[in-house]
């Protein structure tokens, strides 16, 4: 059985100037570790559709998606803004809103290719990233919640009952916890360095929304601390849970060589989450996972990093 692998060239479009670490560069950085790496011919490249609004309307009020139409610049109109700025962090240009929609496309036709069993996994290379994406409003780099959109289109549109979440991002993904704190289907695991941007994430009642595993984790945690609370917090969870799907929301900037994190995680401890990640998976969603990517900034450490947690998805390590 395949990897497939999603990287719509539309991505690669939106930028935010040439200051900002979320750039396009990040996409051409993972292209071209693959190449290197020799993995790239061994996976299944698929093209990617945009999501349409009903898709992104699952996990989305409305005016999410309305905000960003109503305010994306025009492409090449004499005196017009090339950006338009949501947040401090987060601008669309004119083609902002056709990567945002081939991002979530991607991550919907892996799960429809995952669960049709065209192929066993998927990585998404896509950006903007989503985690961050409030139902609400855009935030912290990320337009729309391409995970989020994801595992709700695999509960709504394919009738299952249980999903897991897992984020290893480096920063706490608040919009999927908002997506889905209420949503005992759906299972988030996820750790983070705390206190970090966006302040979230450890303080939620676990007794009140126990589908939450949340590990904040201080500042310049390791793979042993990592590997040592995986095993003894998400591991558990996930297999009470028994998820029929896993969606991974792959940050990356929790690698030690990555200045928007403090953590110390290598390319060996992402192998290590993922193939945790897969043994969970077929046990109990017949090795189903669709993984997109979120941060990582660091452009050698992150296209180490996703070849490393590729490798793993397609079992060539």
């Amino acid at each position: 059985m395949s990897t497939a692998y999603y990287a719509p060239p539309a991505c690669r479009l939106h930028e935010m100037g040439a200051w900002h670490p979320e750039s396009p560069t990040r996409l051409l950085a993972i292209s071209d570790q693959l190449i290197a790496s020799r993995i790239d011919r061994f996976l299944d490249h698929r093209e990617s559709p945009m999501a349409t609004d009903t898709m992104i309307n699952r996990v989305h009020d409305p005016a999410a998606l309305a905000l960003v139409r109503a305010h994306l610049p025009t492409a090449g109109a004499a005196g017009s803004a090339a950006y338009y700025e949501i947040d401090a962090d987060t601008s669309i240009n004119a083609h902002s809103l056709e990567a945002a929609l081939h991002a979530a496309g991607a991550a919907v036709a892996a799960t429809d290719a995952v669960l049709s069993g065209a192929v066993e996994n998927a990585f998404c290379a896509v950006r903007p990233p989503g985690h961050h994406a409030r139902p609400s409003v855009p935030m912290g780099f990320c337009l729309f919640n391409n995970i989020a959109i994801a595992a709700m289109h695999a509960l709504e549109v394919h009738g299952l009952e249980r999903v897991a979440i897992i984020d290893f991002d480096v920063h706490h993904g608040n919009g999927t916890e908002e997506a889905f704190l209420n949503d005992p289907r759906v299972l988030m695991a996820s750790f983070f360095q705390h206190p970090f941007y966006p302040y979230t994430g450890a303080h939620v009642d676990v007794v009140a929304h126990p589908n939450m595993v949340n590990l904040p984790l201080p500042a310049y945690s390791g793979g042993d601390v990592v590997r040592e609370r995986i095993t003894d917090v998400w591991l558990p969870a996930l297999h009470a849970h028994r998820p029929q799907m896993i969606f991974i929301s792959a940050g990356f900037d929790a690698h030690r060589e990555d200045d928007l994190g403090q953590m110390c995680l290598v390319e060996a401890d992402y192998a290590w989450i993922t193939r945790q990640i897969m043994a969970v998976a077929a046990e109990h969603a017949g090795g189903r996972i669709v993984s997109c990517l979120e941060g990582g900034y660091n452009l050698s450490a992150l296209g180490r990093s996703v070849v490393a947690h590729v490798k793993a998805l397609a079992q060539l390590d």
